[in-house]
C-alpha cells in the first residue's frame, strides 16, 4: 500500500513538472530578418520579418507578432498585434526610423497560455544624408483654401547656391507611383511653391510629399512631409458684416458665412473688437454668426472685424482666414452749447429798434403833411391875389 501510494505520488508530480515545461518552461524566440523598405512613396514604409527558426516543427501552435515603432509625428511609440509578417506604416524620413518586433505563441502547445518572446528583434535606420548640406527648403506649409484647392509653398534656404532649381512630387495610396506638381508657383525666377487647383486630392488619407532639387554643386538635401489635407483648411473672408445700434447703448454684429464648400456649421469665430484710445483690442470666440455688446460708449468709435476657422468638431486643426475689413459705427461728437446772451440787454435792444422805427414813421408822416399842406396854399393865394386885382378894376373904371 505504501508503494502504491509513493508511485502514485510521483506520477502526479512527473505530470506536473511536464505541465510546468509546457506552461512556464517553454521560451520563444523573437522573429527573424526584420526589414525595412521604401518604395519610393516618401515615408510609407514596409516593415516585414521572418517567423523563429525554432517554431518551424512547431504545429499545434498560433503565432502573433507585437510590433511596435517610433511614431515621429506623435513623438511616442505606437504598437499592433497580427499574425500576418508585414505591416505598412508611415514615417517621417528625415528622422531616425525604429522598429521593433516580438513573437507571441499561444495553443495547445503553451496550455492555452500566451507566452511573449522576452527578446525582441529591432532595427533603428538613420535618415539618408544625400544632398548638399544646408539646402534643404524651409517653411513649408500647404494650405487646403475654402476646402477647394490645395495650394503649397515654401522659401528657399539662403545657403542654395545659384542656378538651382527645386522639384516637388507627392503621393498618396490612390497613385501607383510618386508624380511632379502640376503648376508650379514662381517667385524672382524661383520655384516657390505649387498649385494644386486642377488636381483632385482625396481627403482622409495621407498626402506625402518630397522637395528636392538640383544645383551646380549637386543634388539639394531633399525635404519630406506627410499631411491630410482636411486638416488644412484655411476658410474665405467674411465680406458681409452689418452693424447696428440698438436701445440702450447696445451694438448688434452681425456677418454671413463666406460662399465655398466649407458647411457653416464647421466654423468658429473670432470677433476683434477695438475703440479708439483703448489698447489693446478685446477678442471673443463663437460659434454664432452674431455678437451683441452692451452698455457701449456711443462716443466713442466702435470697430469690428472677423476672422474664422473650422471647429475641432470637423478637422483635427485648421488655419485662421484672413481677417475681414474693418466695420465702424458712426461717432457722435458732442457739440459745446453756445454762450446764453443775457436776457434783459435783447429786450432793450428790440425795444429801442421799435421805438426807433416809429419815431422815424411819425417824422415820416409830419413831413409828408408838411408838404402836402403846403402845395394846397399856393393856388388858394394866387386867387385871392386875382380876385383883389379884378375888383380894384371894376371899381377905377366905375
Amino acid at each position: 500500500m505504501v508503494i502504491k501510494c509513493w508511485v502514485t505520488h510521483l506520477m502526479l508530480l512527473l505530470i506536473t513538472w511536464k505541465e510546468s515545461l509546457n506552461c512556464n518552461g517553454l521560451t520563444v524566440d523573437p522573429p527573424e530578418n526584420l526589414t525595412v523598405v521604401d518604395p519610393g512613396h516618401f515615408g510609407h514604409l514596409e516593415i516585414s520579418w521572418n517567423p523563429p527558426g525554432s517554431l518551424i516543427n512547431m504545429t499545434n501552435c498560433s503565432t502573433l507578432y507585437h510590433l511596435e515603432y517610433f511614431n515621429t509625428y506623435k513623438n511616442s511609440w505606437s504598437a499592433a498585434r497580427m499574425s500576418i509578417r508585414s505591416y505598412s506604416v508611415q514615417f517621417d524620413l528625415m528622422k531616425d526610423i525604429k522598429v521593433r518586433v516580438s513573437t507571441i505563441l499561444d495553443g495547445p502547445c503553451t496550455n492555452n497560455t500566451m507566452i511573449q518572446s522576452t527578446n525582441y528583434a529591432e532595427l533603428i535606420q538613420k535618415p539618408t544624408s544625400t544632398g548638399v548640406v544646408d539646402t534643404e527648403v524651409q517653411d513649408f506649409i500647404c494650405l487646403f483654401h475654402n476646402n477647394e484647392y490645395l495650394e503649397c509653398k515654401w522659401r528657399r534656404n539662403p545657403k542654395t547656391p545659384a542656378n538651382s532649381k527645386h522639384n516637388l512630387y507627392f503621393w498618396h495610396k490612390k497613385l501607383g507611383q510618386a508624380v511632379e506638381c502640376p503648376t508650379y508657383i514662381m517667385s524672382g525666377g524661383d520655384r516657390s511653391g505649387c498649385n494644386f487647383t486642377e488636381t483632385s486630392l482625396p481627403k482622409f488619407t495621407d498626402i506625402n510629399f518630397c522637395v528636392n532639387g538640383s544645383s551646380p554643386k549637386g543634388p539639394l538635401k531633399p525635404t519630406f512631409f506627410s499631411l491630410q489635407i482636411q486638416n488644412h483648411v484655411k476658410p474665405a473672408i467674411a465680406n458681409k458684416l452689418h452693424l447696428q445700434t440698438g436701445p440702450d447703448m447696445e451694438l448688434w454684429l452681425q456677418w454671413e458665412h463666406p460662399v465655398g464648400r466649407v458647411p457653416g456649421h464647421c466654423l468658429e469665430w473670432e470677433v476683434e473688437h477695438s475703440q479708439e484710445g483703448k489698447t489693446p483690442p478685446t477678442k471673443s470666440v463663437t460659434r454664432q454668426t452674431s455678437l451683441t455688446l452692451t452698455s457701449v460708449h456711443n462716443s466713442e468709435r466702435n470697430c469690428f472685424r472677423v476672422q474664422s476657422k473650422l471647429s475641432k468638431y470637423c478637422a483635427d486643426k485648421s488655419f485662421w482666414s484672413d481677417w475681414s475689413q474693418p466695420i465702424c459705427n458712426q461717432e457722435k461728437k458732442e457739440i459745446a452749447p453756445e454762450p446764453q446772451l443775457s436776457v434783459v440787454p435783447v429786450y432793450v435792444g428790440i425795444a429801442a429798434a421799435i421805438i426807433a422805427v416809429l419815431v422815424l414813421s411819425l417824422c415820416v408822416g409830419a413831413a409828408l403833411k408838411v408838404k402836402k399842406s403846403r402845395r394846397e396854399k399856393r393856388p388858394n393865394s394866387l386867387l385871392a391875389t386875382l380876385f383883389a386885382k379884378h375888383v380894384t378894376v371894376t371899381a377905377v373904371d366905375a
